[in-house]
């Protein structure tokens, strides 16, 4: 069950404890820490399994008619079985009645690390199309790629 949370200090407990759970991917402290101090002011979206949060989806406003992915985890032990996609149906659902046009989202370039790839090859498959990439955007070793997907 996806649900829409509303309340800040939910928002940060639940990101915390995903996020943290997901160290290999969100290793570096000072942006997990963001993510969670940040993830307050961003439509949050969290992904419910037997009353217990094990994802979920931030979306935030950069431009008037674009909305990025800024950060999205599922715990190891819900992965592949469709949580992921409901996320994300969820939140083009409400971009979409939002006013949103597109949705963007960053990763590391396809081809650098397997775990990226896996992810690159994830918002493929929920309809993202391959944007641009930015080889310096964070670091020569993490160029960035761009997705996009059109909400109408």
């Amino acid at each position: 069950m996806i649900e829409n949370i509303k309340d800040s200090k939910e928002k940060k407990v639940i990101a915390r404890t995903v996020l943290e759970g997901l160290k290999e991917w969100f290793e570096v402290e000072e942006s997990r820490e963001g993510y969670i101090r940040d993830c307050v002011d961003w439509i949050f979206l969290a992904a419910k399994e037997e009353d217990k949060f094990v994802g979920f989806l931030c979306l935030k406003e950069t431009g008037n008619a674009t909305v990025e992915l800024a950060v999205m985890g599922v715990l190891k032990d819900y992965h592949r079985n469709g949580i992921g996609h409901q996320l994300v149906e969820k939140a083009k659902e409400i971009a979409r009645s939002s006013g949103y046009e597109f949705m963007q989202v960053k990763t590391v370039k396809m081809g650098m690390y397997e775990d990226y790839d896996k992810t690159n090859n994830f918002y493929i498959k929920c309809g993202f199309k391959e944007f641009e990439i930015f080889p310096l955007y964070w670091d020569e070793a993490n160029p960035c790629q761009i997705y996009v997907m059109s909400l109408k």
